[in-house]
């Protein structure tokens, strides 16, 4: 294959290769190597500051990290070039990528990063005879703004691409044709096919459906087309937001989550055939569902990462207030789309916000289906309605905070189980970083509320 692979970088005159990986954050982390390195790093991998586990979204070092630190002298990773995730850079001259695995040594996964830690739920999936498929939607604004201009004002005041609520708008999507344009087409040449792309409700809010895949490609393609539309729009003078919610009046962002099973061995849909359960749908995928509804509380800090996560899960937004779920409907954590053909039925994971590292929130999600199919588990019933109205006793309140979130997931054994406890260890401590980061800041609203008037 790398022979292959150095082949196609001499037919289009590569001169530079991105190779990166992803943090805990669903940051990508990288470098560029001449042709030269590349071929002898493709052999034998390269070493990678292992720093990049050991800091946050800003760049801010752990004081409590056990994984590395000061205490460690922040050595260098294995990093080994996946062959298999070869694309080039369309908006780039001359310049291809290449994802990289991050190893504890040679045969070892290193357990706190991403995408090997999705890996493993793969492995657990493909072991119980399984191969699970994925995709993504996101919803996301654009900004005219540039880094400097945000800063200049403070994140307040600032332009949107569009202004008004224009959700499906054919014109203003028509209006955006070179940029939209520019999106699917170099997507696509990007190995980040988008499916389907439309104006959401808001100014300056698109949502885009990326195709589907076997789930290490799926969750590829999402990571990657988060960093590829924030890179396109910067060369249009534009930011691109992902925050699942940056403006108290308008609607959140989503980053629903698409899961399927299929069977090993006959590639037959494993959520639409077989024995059927209470509710009607197949014991498989009622189990799939009763797994995650199960784990949802304790894993919810892996799907809503930040603080500004529960800024969107609030009623009456479109998205999820309590662990419930039913058929096409789109008030519940979980909603299961059983057409029109039997490979189009999936569970939509609505949890999840534009703001998710994929590999973590789809190995979360997918593990705890797996986990319920292993247990034989029944799933509640079914909401038929608004979920916003469900009680304590009709449905169980999601967490309301991050702190509340880490703290559920700290104790969760099943988590352990299933995605690793050296990663859970890890993970809390970045999470409780990050609360310890917000209790010290003073926000505007706190500055507005209190400076004149107390």
């Amino acid at each position: 294959m790398l022979d292959e692979i150095l082949r196609k970088l001499e037919e289009n005159d590569i001169q530079r290769i991105k190779v990166a990986g992803f943090d805990v954050d669903g940051v990508l982390r990288g470098k560029y190597i001449s042709p030269a390195k590349f071929s002898s790093a493709a052999a034998d991998g390269f070493g990678f500051c292992d720093v990049i586990f050991g800091w946050d979204c800003a760049d801010a070092l752990y004081d409590q990290s056990r994984v590395t630190g000061w205490h460690t002298g922040y050595p260098d990773t294995l990093a080994r070039i996946d062959l298999g995730s070869f694309r080039l850079v369309p908006w780039e001259k001359r310049t291809a990528l290449f994802l990289v695995d991050f190893m504890k040594d040679a045969q070892t996964p290193l357990s706190v990063s991403p995408r090997q830690v999705l890996q493993r739920v793969i492995e657990r999936a493909g072991a119980m005879g399984f191969v699970p498929k994925a995709s993504c939607e996101y919803e996301f604004f654009f900004f005219k703004e540039t880094p400097q201009s945000l800063h200049q004002k403070g994140f307040n005041n600032l332009e949107t691409l569009t202004p008004g609520m224009f959700g499906y708008s054919v014109l203003r999507a028509s209006a955006q044709t070179d940029l939209i344009d520019e999106i699917v087409c170099q997507m696509k040449a990007y190995d980040c096919e988008v499916e389907g792309i439309h104006t959401e409700t808001g100014p300056g809010v698109f949502e885009a459906a990326l195709h589907y895949d076997e789930l290490l490609r799926a969750a590829d393609r999402a990571a990657l087309f988060k960093t590829g539309i924030k890179e396109i729009a910067s060369r249009h003078g534009l930011t691109a937001c992902f925050m699942a919610k940056w403006n108290k009046d308008l609607p959140g962002c989503s980053g629903h989550l698409h899961q399927s099973l299929w069977d090993r061995k006959t590639r037959a849909p494993a959520f639409a055939d077989g024995p059927r359960g209470r509710s009607g749908l197949s014991k498989t995928l009622e189990s799939y569902i009763a797994g995650q509804c199960a784990l949802m509380r304790e894993t919810t800090a892996l799907i809503a990462p930040t603080i500004n996560s529960y800024k969107r899960m609030v009623p009456g937004t479109w998205a999820p207030t309590h662990v419930a779920w039913g058929v096409e409907n789109r008030t519940t954590a979980l909603r299961v789309i059983t057409g029109p053909s039997a490979k189009a039925t999936r569970v939509e994971y609505r949890l999840a916000a534009a703001d998710i590292n994929p590999y973590i929130a789809l190995a979360a999600s997918f593990g705890a289906g797996l986990w319920g199919i292993e247990k034989a588990l029944e799933p509640p019933p079914p909401v038929s309605g608004n979920a916003y109205t469900q009680t304590a006793d009709d449905a169980t309140p999601l967490p309301r905070s991050l702190d509340e979130a880490a703290g559920l997931l700290d104790r969760s054994e099943a988590a352990r189980e299933i995605l690793g406890a050296e990663f859970i260890d890890h993970y809390v401590m970045t999470r409780r970083w990050e609360v310890a980061q917000f209790q010290r800041a003073v926000t505007g609203w706190e500055l507005s509320r209190y400076m004149e008037i107390i």
